[in-house]
């Protein structure tokens, strides 16, 4: 059938429309019924999608079949523009259809013209046989009506098969019965008359076209009861070249019986008194049971075919009114979802290319759409700029199958891979097994992106120094092996030679070497300064100069992650729902941003209430009045240094322990631990302490400045002895 089109306007509209902007772009905002008349004079390159396949999608796809005029399989432009036109002529009221009800008053339906007035008495004709005492038709009505409708020709067709008279009866009255009898046994005749034929062709073949004695062996020790499966094998009777069948003797048991139906129906009918029936009777009677059998098929055929029009007609009669209703339903919503995109952007209702939930490594992912074509999604999909998770589901339930496609928006990817399981719920609450198939990899958040530099740099160093650890390890397997074996190998020529094994001196101790013990305590005395050194220069450096080391910090992190948000940065502003919508078959007009803030909103995270829990099996932590005091400990330690290696206790007669000379207590001791280190932490105390003088004094001065009277500087600590 050839399609007629809608024209749509090609020129400039004088009609006002209302603008919105989602997702970044602006789109026309379908508000009102006059909206919807006027759909006709909107601009094609203004809606955003201009074609959508009429399966897959979360829309009854009765309706879509109701608006795909030429049953293409694709809503387009036209067919919308063509349903709106049709609906504001039947309705007096087009803002009624923005409600989305699934019924319509009886005042509502225009009876002025000569669609609205046949729908008026359709509404009425249905409401008068389900007796309704409404004001209002309903689908669930109509649906009713014509449930009812097809049961009754149901029953009606089962009738008129009951009193269906043919023409011809072979057989009378028992006709039916007499077919069912020879279909029994039609097959095993054939192969009956086929052997005595062939025993006519080759007389030597009789034993092996008969039943041999030794098949019948094998089971007459058995109770051939029981063995009617291997009986029903063997010949309805010995095939004799004659080629004829006795009918009174010879049969095989475990055929007599359907035989015996055969003679009381067929051929005591037939063949009265005959005693033997020939192929040529045989294919008659068959031949006369076909042409019956045909006559009836034909009958019950014309009788259903007649039941079948008539259901048919029914219901094309009453498919305005289902368009009606369906289309008042469910007319805006695909509005919403074809020219505005609405649905996707609420987040309180889903679009009608959702297809549920999947829930996978404690996130819910609201976006997830079936997917028709995965050769078409491995092309487009990935020009979306999203992270994009194709699972395989199985439903035990529906004993069905299905590919979806879920995009990830929030969190991070350390744990999805290729192979994990999830469950997914589509949109009527049934679950599926889920198994991740492919993953298409694009950033998720900058958070995300920003840390991923140092997690793979974290992964390379753990990959690389399991790596060696596997190859020490089998080293170290490989040598005591072969050790083990040479000195098996030793001992057993030993024996073979008779020589007795030199025994080894276990406890046997090598002699001290002093000289290498001084020189491993110089190496680590000198690594320690070096560390104590390096320490001592930072923090110098980030007391005199804190903005410096801070801006010299935030320079490392811009330099690390610096790309990694870029390019993360760039692609999250750029990501477009469109490409994985035109590998399902749409035609998207324009752009379906998911910018950062929307995208949060289509991933849910797990998240749990703050609380103190107690964990039998958790690691135990140190108690925080132990993680205390050793701060406090810590901290006096290093004061405690910086005063004695300054001198301060050196003015305190009563302190000659703490005195920092080589006569002091502590002096002793602090040479014994660090030795070759003591010159550089001393110099480090010095740094140190001529830094934070050199804080004060700049701060005096500035307290000076200000009118303000500085204290007199505390007297200089004697010089420390050296």
């Amino acid at each position: 059938m050839k399609k007629k089109l809608t024209q749509l306007s090609k020129g400039k509209s004088d009609y006002k429309w209302q603008y919105c902007s989602l997702g970044g772009v602006t789109r026309v905002n379908i508000t009102s019924g006059e909206d919807i008349a006027h759909l006709g004079e909107l601009d094609q390159k203004l809606w955003t999608v201009l074609s959508c396949p009429v399966h897959g999608l979360e829309l009854e796809e009765r309706t879509l079949d109701l608006i795909d005029s030429d049953r293409d399989g694709k809503i387009r432009v036209e067919e919308v523009v063509s349903a709106a036109q049709w609906l504001c002529k039947v309705l007096k009221d087009p803002n009624k259809i923005l409600l989305g009800k699934d019924s319509v008053a009886l005042s509502d339906i225009n009876e002025a013209v000569e669609e609205g007035a046949q729908l008026l008495d359709d509404a009425k004709k249905v409401m008068s046989i389900i007796e309704s005492q409404g004001e209002e038709v309903s689908l669930p009505q109509l649906m009713d009506f014509l449930s009812h409708y097809d049961e009754d020709r149901a029953n009606e067709l089962k009738d008129l098969l009951g009193d269906m008279k043919l023409e011809v009866y072979p057989y009378g009255e028992n006709s039916d019965d007499a077919v069912a009898a020879v279909n029994a046994i039609r097959d095993k005749m054939a192969d009956y008359y086929l052997r005595c034929r062939f025993l006519q062709f080759h007389d030597d073949c009789g034993a092996a076209l008969d039943v041999s004695a030794e098949k019948v062996a094998e089971i007459s020790e058995k109770n051939l009861a029981t063995c009617s499966d291997e009986l029903l094998k063997y010949p309805i009777s010995r095939p004799i070249a004659t080629c004829v069948l006795p009918v009174n003797e010879g049969i095989n048991p475990a055929w007599q019986g359907a035989f015996d139906k055969v003679k009381a129906l067929v051929l005591d009918v037939d063949l009265p008194g005959k005693e033997s029936v020939s192929e040529k009777e045989w294919n008659d009677i068959v031949a006369k049971v076909d042409s019956y059998v045909a006559a009836k098929a034909e009958k019950v055929k014309e009788i259903e075919d007649g039941m079948a029009e008539k259901e048919k007609a029914e219901h094309e009669a009453m498919a305005p009114l289902e368009k009606l209703l369906r289309l008042n339903r469910d007319y805006y919503r695909l509005l919403r979802n074809y020219v505005m995109m609405t649905d996707f952007y609420d987040t309180t209702v889903d679009a009608v290319f959702q297809a549920g939930k999947l829930y996978i490594d404690s996130r819910c992912l609201n976006l997830c759409m079936k997917v028709t074509d995965m050769a078409k999604h491995a092309d487009m999909a990935g020009l979306s700029g999203m992270y994009l998770l194709y699972c395989n589901c199985v439903s035990k339930t529906k004993n069905k199958t299905m590919d979806i496609v879920a995009v990830l928006t929030d969190g991070d990817v350390d744990n999805l891979r290729v192979g994990k399981n999830a469950i997914f719920y589509d949109c009527s609450g049934q679950d599926w097994d889920a198994v991740v198939t492919k993953i298409i990899d694009n950033p998720i958040s900058i958070r995300q992106a920003f840390w991923s530099p140092y997690k793979k740099f974290g992964n390379w160093i753990t990959e690389k120094l399991n790596k060696s650890a596997a190859e020490k390890e089998s080293k170290s397997f490989e040598s005591l092996t072969s050790k083990a074996d040479s000195a098996s190998t030793t001992l057993a020529t030993q024996a073979q030679n008779g020589t007795t094994p030199v025994a080894v001196e276990k406890n046997k101790k090598p002699p001290f070497d002093i000289a290498k013990f001084a020189g491993i305590f110089a190496a680590i005395g000198m690594a320690v300064g070096y560390i104590a050194g390096a320490a001592v220069g930072l923090g110098k450096a980030f007391f005199n100069h804190p903005i410096t080391i801070i801006v010299f910090i935030l320079l490392i992190f811009v330099c690390v992650s610096g790309p990694s948000v870029f390019l993360a940065w760039s692609k999250l502003r750029k990501r477009n729902l469109g490409p994985v919508l035109n590998a399902n078959g749409w035609a998207v007009n324009a752009k379906i941003m998911v910018n950062t803030r929307f995208g949060a909103t289509l991933t849910d995270m797990a998240s749990y209430p703050k609380m103190v829990l107690d964990d039998p099996y958790s690691e135990k932590r140190m108690p925080r009045w132990l993680r205390w005091i050793i701060t406090l400990l810590v901290i006096a330690v290093i004061i405690f240094g910086i005063l004695y290696f300054k001198g301060y206790f050196n003015r305190y007669d009563n302190m000659k322990a703490l005195h920092y000379d080589e006569t002091s207590v502590v002096y002793r001791v602090v040479d014994k631990v660090f030795g070759s280190v003591k010159s550089e932490l001393v110099d480090a105390v010095s740094d140190v302490s001529g830094t934070v003088a050199e804080s004060a004094a700049e701060g005096a001065a500035t307290g000076a400045e200000a009118g303000a009277t500085p204290a007199a500087p505390a007297e200089a600590a004697p010089a420390p002895a050296q």
